[in-house]
C-alpha cells in the first residue's frame, strides 16, 4: 500500500519570514512608486493564505491591478533571495525526513506560494531527494484543497494525510478527503480536535496512528 505525507510548508517545515521581508522591503525600496514598509510580523500574519489574499492584504490601499503587479514583483525577487539565503528549518526537519522515508512512505508538498518558492527551499536547503512531488497555487491557480487532492491523485497514494500549522491547512485537508495532523510549530491555531504535534520529532509516530 502506498502511503503518503503531504507538508504544508511556511511554519510546518521551516520559518522563512525575515528572508521573506527582507527581501520585499529591498524589491519595493527600488521602485520610485511605492513608499510602503514591510515587517517580518506583516509576512507571519498572512502566511499560508493564498497569493491573492496575500495581496490584498498586503497592498490593500493600491487597485487591484497594482496590487496584483505589486505581488508578482516582489514573489520574483523572493526567490532569489531565498534560493541564496534560505530559510530557518525547523528543528530536528532533515532527520524527520529520513526516518519518515525509511519507514516507507512517500514524501510530498502543497503550499499556497508562487511558483519557484518550493523549489528554492529545496534548492538552499538540499532537500530535493527526500520529496516525490509538489505543488503550488501558483502552478494551478487552485486553492490549497484542490492542489492536495491533486497530488494525492496523481500519484497513486493509497493513504495519505496533510500535515499543517493553520485552520485553513485543516479546511484544505477536510476538503481533500485527508486526514490533518496540526503541527503546533508555526503561526496558527486550528479550531478542531485534531492529532498534532509540538516538534517534528513527534511526525512518525502520530503519523503511523492514522495511517496503520
Amino acid at each position: 500500500m502506498k502511503k503518503g505525507i503531504l507538508f504544508d510548508l511556511d511554519g510546518t517545515l521551516w520559518d522563512s519570514s525575515r528572508e521573506v521581508a527582507i527581501s520585499w522591503q529591498e524589491a519595493l525600496e527600488k521602485r520610485e512608486d511605492v513608499d510602503k514598509e514591510i515587517t517580518i510580523e506583516m509576512i507571519q500574519s498572512v502566511m499560508g493564505k493564498s497569493m491573492y489574499e496575500i495581496a490584498d492584504l498586503l497592498f490593500g490601499e493600491y487597485d487591484l491591478k497594482v496590487r496584483r503587479e505589486l505581488l508578482d514583483y516582489c514573489c520574483q525577487e523572493e526567490n532569489e533571495y531565498i534560493r541564496l539565503h534560505g530559510g530557518r528549518l525547523l528543528k530536528g526537519l532533515e532527520a524527520t525526513l529520513q526516518r519518515l522515508k525509511e519507514q516507507g512512505y512517500h514524501l510530498y508538498i502543497v503550499s499556497n506560494c508562487q511558483v519557484g518558492y518550493i523549489e528554492a527551499f529545496l534548492e538552499h536547503h538540499k532537500l530535493g531527494d527526500y520529496f516525490a512531488d509538489f505543488e503550488s497555487f501558483g502552478a494551478t491557480g487552485k486553492e490549497k484543497g484542490y492542489n492536495i487532492r491533486l497530488v494525492a491523485e496523481r500519484n497513486h497514494l493509497q493513504q495519505a494525510v496533510y500535515v499543517g500549522d493553520t485552520q485553513g491547512d485543516y479546511l484544505a485537508a477536510t476538503e481533500a478527503g485527508l486526514p490533518f495532523i496540526h503541527a503546533k510549530t508555526g503561526y496558527g491555531t486550528v479550531e478542531a480536535e485534531v492529532p498534532y504535534i509540538t516538534e517534528l520529532a513527534e511526525l512518525p509516530k502520530a503519523v503511523a496512528k492514522l495511517l496503520e
